[in-house]
């Protein structure tokens, strides 16, 4: 394990309002580690409509430094349970529209399978256990607030985790 005064270096954790670039982070993932056979990411980006209405926008809220420490423990929680070399967890707050990137997960890997996994299990944990709040606002200017679905919740106990969040 690669840590400095409780740091992980394997660990890049980002909220921010700005876009990311995935090349760029791919990139960044992969330096200096010639072990990387395989790096899986996921983006997400805001869809176009929500329950069915047009969407003007998605606007996401987070509580600083909470946030933060709970993405931290997901990522921790990925890299205890994979056979993985690093990853990047990037997740945009603020004001987005339609087709704008939302989340970024990168998992790097010396195979495959093990990068796909984490890739996957970091999104569950993601979209049900990380302080975001996320709100709807139609193009008719109505506005929701958007609770985690059903099937987030079920993908999310499919890894056997507690109900704290994962835990290894």
């Amino acid at each position: 394990m690669q840590v400095d005064g409780g740091v992980d270096h394997r660990i890049r954790i980002r909220v921010q309002q700005e876009d990311f670039d995935l090349s760029t982070e791919v990139t960044a993932l992969r330096s200096r580690d010639p072990g990387v056979g395989a790096v899986s990411t996921f983006v997400g980006t805001v869809r176009d409509s929500g329950d069915g209405q047009p969407l003007r926008s998605l606007e996401l809220e987070h509580y600083p430094g909470m946030t933060e420490r709970s993405m931290t423990a997901m990522a921790q929680a990925a890299l205890e349970r994979f056979d993985i070399r690093a990853l990047s967890i990037i997740h945009r707050v603020g004001a987005l529209g339609p087709q704008e990137q939302i989340v970024l997960v990168a998992v790097s890997a010396a195979h495959r399978g093990e990068a796909f996994l984490a890739c996957e299990f970091l999104m569950d944990f993601l979209k049900t256990q990380a302080p975001f709040w996320k709100k709807e606002i139609q193009a008719d200017g109505s506005a929701a607030w958007v609770d985690a679905r059903v099937c987030d919740e079920a993908a999310t106990r499919r890894w056997s985790m507690s109900p704290e969040g994962p835990q290894g």
